[in-house]
């Protein structure tokens, strides 16, 4: 199997620990919107780019399992694999990990290149495009993680 990509490093801060004493589920989704903005910025659309292309990517659709608690001041990093791509979107799924590899939680994410002069869909510049498929031959899981491709229900008992 390829190797995660690591993307991001940091510690749970204080202003992201909710009234159960751990931290809140949104505080996941902004650590997780941190690792596209890491993502985007290795692959080249930096805030330099956006300004002088009027490129960038937007967040089409997001799914996120809660695997475990995060404490205050817990180290944690992200993960990232590219699932798929295509010359415009982007296929993406993060782990956040905690204290001694605990897998916390998980984000499969769809994004999508965008024209800024348009607001449409656009394809990837080359320059982007290039390093997307670099990336995704370097970290491209062989299997599938199991949380891709889920959908949310209630299972009937039978």
């Amino acid at each position: 199997m390829n190797e995660s990509k690591l993307i991001i490093q940091d510690k749970v801060p204080e202003t992201w620990i909710d009234y159960n004493g751990h931290m809140n589920d949104a505080e996941y989704v902004r650590a997780f919107s941190w690792a596209v903005d890491a993502f985007m910025n290795f692959i080249g659309i930096t805030e330099d780019y956006r300004n002088k292309s009027q490129y960038t990517m937007y967040t089409m659709e997001t799914h996120v399992c809660y695997l475990n608690e995060m404490k205050l001041d817990e180290p944690f990093e992200i993960r990232m694999y590219v699932i798929d791509y295509d010359v415009k979107r982007t296929h993406l799924f993060f782990e956040l990990y905690g204290e001694h590899g605990k897998r916390a939680a998980t984000s499969e994410q769809m994004l999508m290149g965008i024209d800024q002069s348009t607001g449409k869909a656009s394809p990837f510049p080359e320059e982007i495009y290039s390093q997307v498929k670099e990336l995704a031959a370097k970290h491209t899981p062989m299997k599938k993680p199991k949380e891709v491709g889920r959908v949310i229900g209630i299972r009937k008992k039978k």
